[in-house]
């Protein structure tokens, strides 16, 4: 089987890369043969593939950014999607598109559901209801992945930034009434792998699932678990703060946990346990230096 990955440098693209299973044929497209800003030419390397099965693992996720420049969010998130999955559908060939919690508001204290009302805070999630909108809008073969509060020892992360601003430092505020479960690119690369064989056996499922770590947490509570694992010769307190005290350009959910049991029930995944996957992160981090 060959897949066709859109998005080379990105957490999650180089999960895919590196976990790829041993009868899988991976071709990546990085900016250079696919920019995102131009969905027709995403469309066109879908037409042009021998790939029997197409991941989208790109998109624009610079949450604040994209308060101030809609065009490019709308244009990477919303209609490259969109025009890719058209292009799928029309070769027949299954589409797997990565989306995010903040198509919800964040109020309330249950984990939300795939069918739950969708009501974006900023202009990021805005572009990401769009671009499942226009996913399921082509009517292929096709799977939307949720997922929340990603990591990795790769590019811009929590883990990586709590590590590099929290190096020698005696205290650090970190907002703590966001609760949301802590993801491993790692962990939705083995899902997505998953669901690919699932479809590549005439047995995957078209639709919404989601999928995040467990146990929901704070951001606080994360931070404390970063410090906790890590190998740093001094380690900050955390301060526990409001989001009020800690204003952004984009507003966030409050609630971001995720309900993973259909996801569950339709392809047998179960939610990672994040403690886990932090650790490895960690350590793979350390190892590099």
């Amino acid at each position: 089987m060959k897949a066709l990955i859109f998005g080379t440098t990105g957490q999650l693209g180089i999960e895919l890369a590196r976990r790829a299973p041993r009868d899988v044929t991976v071709a990546t497209l990085g900016r250079d043969r696919a920019d995102l800003t131009d969905p027709a030419a995403c469309a066109a390397a879908i037409t042009a593939t021998d790939a029997d099965i197409i991941i989208n693992a790109a998109a624009y996720t610079a949450v604040d950014q994209a308060e101030s420049d809609r065009d490019t969010a709308f244009l990477v998130n919303a209609e490259a999607p969109g025009a890719m999955a058209c292009a799928a559908a029309t070769r027949g060939l299954p589409f797997l598109h990565v989306s995010t919690d903040y198509v919800f508001d964040g109020s309330g204290t249950r984990p939300w559901a795939e069918n739950d009302p969708v009501a974006p805070l900023g202009v990021y999630g805005e572009s990401k209801l769009a671009g499942e909108r226009a996913v399921a809008a082509a009517r292929g073969g096709h799977v939307i992945l949720r997922t929340a509060w990603v990591f990795s020892a790769h590019g811009k992360n929590f883990v990586k930034t709590m590590l590099r601003v929290g190096a020698g430092r005696d205290m650090l505020s970190v907002v703590d009434d966001q609760r949301g479960g802590p993801t491993a690119a790692s962990d939705i690369a083995d899902v997505l792998w998953t669901i690919t064989a699932a479809f590549q056996n005439g047995k995957g499922q078209s639709g919404i699932f989601h999928f995040a770590g467990t146990p929901s947490v704070s951001w606080a509570d994360f931070a404390e678990a970063i410090f906790a694992r890590a190998s740093l010769p001094k380690k900050p307190q955390i301060k526990r703060i409001p989001t009020l005290d800690y204003p952004t350009p984009a507003k966030r959910p409050a609630n971001s946990t995720l309900d993973c049991s259909r996801i569950r029930a339709v392809y047998g995944i179960e939610q990672p346990d994040w403690h886990k996957s932090l650790a490895k992160v960690i350590d793979e981090l350390e190892t590099a230096g």
